[in-house]
């Protein structure tokens, strides 16, 4: 069977780690027909858009992409291109395996950490419902709040709107719970700030109560955002999924990365009911373009989960495995995967990605 599969490159390193990972997925020997579109900076410079509607089109007519990382400006410019493809192709579900290969640089051991974060794409803050500072929308909407309860907002200010559903929350719950029974896990943690924002978190903690009640078979609990923090510092081993809301989602799946040894081993995907997305959870490292040195890893692994999704099971764990042996000898790796930093022995991105196709063939 051929697979018909959208590639998007991305900005700065992401064509050297969508290369390397290309040539890793096509040594398992499963067929597959690559369509490369683009997006991202670039791309803004020659289209006058980030995101082009060929590139959509695309996605939705392969319904799976694997994409490299794509460059946001920070606090001006135009919005991410990773959150204008969830919500153009509704892209629900955020899911970031935490899993510690032994040879990574990490405070922790491979059986402390293994976790999966399930975190809802499309809703909360996240949703980009924003007014700016000093505009007469934003101006007329705080005399409007101002009018409709007691507590007073200062006229300097920007606002976000947070709007959390009974239908987003359901589907993301669900979708966790059904992972979990797919994948063989024991537990679903609901993550929430309820005792604070009662009517958005506590309208997400109730929907997951209640839809916890049709899986006797999965241990559920919930946990305050804060507290499961500290949590995952102290105790990681106790968690298996954790479903979230969009914003603490980014933020914990940033701290389960930091537990395994940091982004560059951080695999992620963008799961929708018509349509797949998956990519490093890491940016695009612009100062190191174009120098062969980045860890391809993370987009190695997020080939891994995609492959894994086409029911090319047998593919996924041999790239895995290869991935794994790689990291565990130690010789053939990434600078960030050396046991000491700044090691001078460390190999670039095209020597890594040859050490796992190399290994593959030992199979």
């Amino acid at each position: 069977m051929v697979h018909r599969i959208t590639l998007i490159p991305g900005d700065g390193t992401g064509p050297e780690l969508t290369e390397a990972t290309r040539r890793c997925i096509d040594a398992t020997g499963v067929q597959i027909d690559w369509e490369v579109r683009h997006a991202g900076i670039d791309v803004m410079e020659t289209e006058g858009t980030p995101l082009p509607e060929e590139t959509l089109e695309s996605v939705r007519r392969n319904k799976i992409a694997l994409k490299g990382p794509i460059a946001t400006p920070v606090g001006t410019g135009f919005r991410s291109v990773n959150v204008a493809l969830r919500h153009s192709l509704g892209l629900y579900a955020c899911v970031r395996p935490c899993k510690i290969y032994p040879g990574v640089r990490t405070r922790y051991k491979p059986e402390e950490v293994d976790i999966v974060i399930v975190r809802e794409n499309t809703e909360d803050l996240y949703a980009g419902i924003e007014f700016e500072e000093g505009k007469p929308e934003t101006l007329k909407l705080i005399e409007q709040l101002e009018g409709m309860q007691p507590k007073k907002i200062a006229h300097d200010s920007g606002i976000s709107i947070k709007p959390i559903s009974i239908r987003g929350s359901e589907r993301i719950i669900r979708y966790a719970f059904e992972y979990a029974i797919k994948h063989d896990r024991k537990k679903v943690t609901l993550v929430h700030k309820a005792n604070i924002m009662k009517f958005t978190d506590g309208l997400w903690l109730h929907t997951g109560m209640r839809i916890a009640e049709d899986y006797p078979q999965i241990a559920f609990e919930e946990r305050i955002v804060d507290n499961l923090c500290m949590q995952l510092v102290q105790k990681p081993e106790r968690y298996d999924v954790l479903v979230l809301p969009n914003l603490y989602g980014d933020i914990v799946s940033d701290l389960g990365a930091g537990l395994v040894g940091g982004l560059g081993v951080a695999p992620g995907a963008n799961i929708g009911d018509n349509g797949a997305v998956y990519e490093p959870t890491h940016g695009t490292a612009p100062k190191y373009k174009g120098l062969n040195k980045v860890n391809p890893t993370a987009m190695m692994l997020s080939g891994v989960m995609m492959l894994r999704d086409i029911g090319e099971t047998a593919a996924a764990d041999k790239l895995e495995r290869a991935i794994s042996e790689v990291i565990k000898e130690g010789k053939t790796v990434t600078y960030d995967l050396r046991p000491t930093p700044n090691d001078p022995t460390a190999v670039g991105t095209k020597a890594y990605a040859d050490a796992v196709i190399a290994c593959m063939s030992r199979f």
